[in-house]
């Protein structure tokens, strides 16, 4: 009977389930709907028990679509910054996942700042105080937990931890615990300090393991024997980092979603600068891998929206028409819920700027098309200008990375190769890996740097990135409402 791996991708739309051969081949996927909540404008909110029934719903569509397998060990790869509590006793969730995608956090964010905590922050945990992150949302979801009920709180890698294992195990990765406010990234581990500061009791955190790990085993699962061992867990935008085998430092990748997540791997702790954060890309052995990342809010989510405001189709038709675009045009930013890395402006605002008589509908399409490569370039010059080493390869994952007139505007913005992965399951893999790792499927990194991955080079051609890119600087002026003068050049 073949071995695999069996690795869990839970995503904020969809929950997935790969399996993975030892030899590094995909055999079997399935997928299945979480569900996405708004109760009110701003909050966005997901139901912790239906995300695990969705992974179930995973599992149980991979093993009916692959063969017979052994299955090693599961890896889980999750979303990240998006946080539940649950009744440590029952199991029973006591709140909503509240999404990193949520604002319901803004007001106490804009009051520690105000207060002159960012800085202090930033020093222990590599992050900004933005409601993308989750210390003032799992204040929120404490604070809403009956009195004397002792809980758990943790990132969905906790949850999903906590099901597998029917609540005999409360544990998360480093790299989960990096993008919580709460974990200090130079001592490696939760921070009194910061705990204090959020308001977040210290005992209902999960204990923070390496990324390749033992997390327990499976008990009372449907589907799954018991006994399985969880082998490793990872953020999403980390598990695909190491799927790409950036494990040289300099090297990075791009997840283009409905955000995008651009990180570069360092050789060392660097305190982030320039509104990019520091973060721990895994921890192997008990050493931790650290990374620069920069996270942009909202991406090619623009994508589908501009496409039904100029009445095409689909995206690919905005995309071939943004293809045909002439020079010149406008600026476009899209602000949707404010600006993340650089800026981290949560004022910011989607908008248009430079629209004339002369404005072609080709011209709006490539505005939109171009905001996507011109945030990837912003965050990818802080980081250069930080970084004690050049920046090497720079891989795309994600849906829209499969469209090459994208990708090569990225490429052309930057005046750096893209190299353009074929592997949409990249989070999975990564995780599998891990998991391969820890199980002693694969020896070193070496092994797994030496797996056949399917890619294709994109080189940077000359363009009138430039002019664009001055565009750009303006717009985004006017969608901070702040002067020109007060941008970098």
């Amino acid at each position: 009977m073949t071995t695999a791996i069996l690795a869990i991708d839970q995503g904020t739309t969809n929950s997935k389930a790969v399996l993975v051969s030892t030899d590094g081949a995909i055999l079997a996927r399935g997928a299945s709907p979480v569900g996405i909540e708004h109760p009110q404008p701003g909050w966005v909110e997901q139901s912790p028990q239906r995300l695990w029934e969705s992974v179930q719903e995973a599992i149980a569509a991979c093993l009916a679509a692959g063969p017979a397998v052994n299955i090693l060990g599961i890896a889980i790869s999750n979303q990240r910054e998006s946080v539940t509590v649950w009744d440590a006793e029952t199991g029973r969730p006591l709140g909503p996942v509240v999404s990193w995608q949520c604002r319901r956090s803004a007001l106490a964010c804009a009051d520690l700042i105000a207060a002159g905590h960012a800085p202090r922050v930033q020093a222990l945990a590599g992050l900004p105080i933005d409601p993308m992150f989750p210390g003032p949302k799992m204040k929120w979801l404490l604070d809403r937990v009956p009195e004397g009920r002792p809980v758990r709180l943790g990132t969905i890698d906790a949850w999903l931890i906590h099901c597998f294992t029917d609540g005999a195990v409360h544990a998360c990765d480093a790299a989960n615990a990096a993008r919580s406010q709460l974990y200090d990234l130079n001592r490696r581990e939760w921070s009194d300090e910061l705990c204090t500061l959020f308001g977040v009791e210290k005992a209902a955190l999960p204990e923070v393991r390496d990324s390749a790990s033992r997390f327990g085993v499976t008990r009372n699962v449907p589907g799954l024997a018991d006994g399985i061992p969880i082998a490793s867990a990872i953020g999403d935008s980390h598990a695909a980092l190491f799927g790409h085998g950036a494990f040289n430092p300099g090297d990075g990748k791009v997840t283009f979603g409905t955000g995008s997540s651009i990180m570069t791997t360092l050789p060392r702790f660097i305190a982030p600068e320039q509104g990019i954060t520091t973060t721990i890309a895994w921890s192997i052995g008990g050493k931790p891998t650290y990374a620069f990342e920069g996270n942009i809010l909202v991406s090619a989510a623009s994508l589908p929206w501009m496409a039904e405001m100029l009445g095409l189709p689909d995206v690919q038709a905005l995309t071939e028409l943004a293809a045909t675009a002439g020079p010149g045009g406008p600026g476009f930013v899209p602000a949707f819920v404010g600006l993340g890395a650089p800026y981290w402006h949560s004022d910011a605002r989607a908008l248009f700027c430079g629209i004339t008589f002369n404005t072609s509908r080709a011209q709006m399409a490539r505005a939109v098309t171009d905001s996507i490569a011109f945030q990837v370039h912003d965050v990818f010059k802080a980081m250069s200008a930080q970084s004690p080493v050049p920046l090497g390869r720079l891989h795309a994952d994600g849906g829209p990375s499969r469209n090459t007139f994208l990708m090569q505007c990225v490429a052309d913005t930057l005046g750096h190769a893209v190299i353009q992965c074929d592997a949409p399951e990249a989070s999975a893999l990564g995780a599998a890996y891990l998991a391969g790792l820890s199980l002693g499927v694969w020896p070193d990194l070496a092994a797994i740097a030496a797996l056949p991955r399917a890619a294709n080079a994109i080189a940077p051609r000359a363009s009138d990135a430039t002019q664009r890119l001055a565009v750009w600087k303006d717009a985004i002026c006017r969608s901070t409402l702040t002067g020109p003068s007060t941008m970098s050049e």
